[in-house]
């Protein structure tokens, strides 16, 4: 499974953005697909998981009630809603696949890894 972000870009502070990732592969169905992002000088942050029938999901504290995360199995698709955007939400988001059926929410849960998307936010 190989991750592929794309949807980045500049947004005015509250307003929203969609990302979108496709990971090639037959078997991207089985898999746990979660979202995080880095912001420059800080450590890497969860964002967001799901799980492979989208009927489990799990957030950041930070993101809780603005963000959406989705999966589209026929498209090979997991896709990120973000809404009233901050700020603080500035950062390199990257989408990640995980190989075993628990969410995940720390980067050693994900085994494959996008390269990343730039997300800023101005105030």
């Amino acid at each position: 499974v190989q991750p592929v972000e794309s949807g980045g870009g500049l947004v005015q502070a509250g307003g929203s953005l969609r990302l979108s990732c496709v990971a090639s592969g037959r078997t991207f169905s089985s898999y746990v697909m979660g979202w995080f992002r880095q912001a420059p000088g800080k450590e890497r942050e969860f964002v967001a998981a799901i799980n492979w029938s989208g009927g489990t999901t799990a957030y950041g504290d930070s993101v809780k009630g603005r963000f959406t995360i989705s999966r589209d199995n026929a498209k090979n698709t997991v896709y990120l809603l973000m809404n009233s955007l901050k700020p603080e939400d500035t950062a390199v988001y990257s989408c990640a696949a995980r190989g075993n059926s628990g969410l995940g929410v720390t980067q050693p849960d994900y085994n494959y890894w996008g390269q990343g998307t730039q997300v800023t936010v101005s105030s």
